[in-house]
């Protein structure tokens, strides 16, 4: 009789190797995939950012006197279209007595220093867009945050 492997045992290699290098294949996967949604997290988190920065700027642009009211809400969409941001201005806290408050109605919150004149409290929340031939697959991104600035 001839040493060797045996056709059996062949076959139980062949199968041990295409089980592992399976294996490696969906965990391979899988990170790519983990990756890839903390990159878009990362994008949604900084397009966060920017829209915040440009309602700032849309606030300390907005003539309150000349539209007879305040601002109360922006929507900002990427660049790209995979992001959408909707702002809501919730409070505007204007001293005591100013003209600007009487503009804001409910929104405006009186206050008693200087210091605190003209800071708002914006409602943030961005969300993937579905729509975007980018996400299409993709798991639904949002981000909800509640900030206190001044324009």
């Amino acid at each position: 009789m001839k040493k060797g492997f045996g056709l059996i045992q062949t076959l139980i290699i062949i199968l041990l190797v295409s089980g592992l290098m399976t294996m490696a294949l969906k965990y391979a996967s899988l990170t790519a995939k983990q990756t890839a949604d903390s990159y878009l997290r990362e994008r949604a988190e900084l397009f966060m950012k920017s829209a915040i920065e440009l309602t700032l700027l849309a606030i300390s642009g907005y003539d309150r006197k000349t539209n007879g009211n305040c601002l109360q809400k922006v929507k900002v969409t990427s660049a790209d279209q995979r992001f959408i941001a909707d702002i809501n201005i919730t409070k505007y806290y204007l001293l005591q007595g100013s003209d600007d408050c009487s503009y804001c109605g409910s929104r405006c919150q009186p206050i008693q220093t200087e210091d605190s004149h003209g800071l708002v409290m914006l409602e943030v929340k961005v969300e993937s867009n579905d729509t975007s031939p980018r996400n299409q697959g993709r798991e639904k991104i949002r981000l909800l945050r509640r900030t206190l600035q001044r324009p």
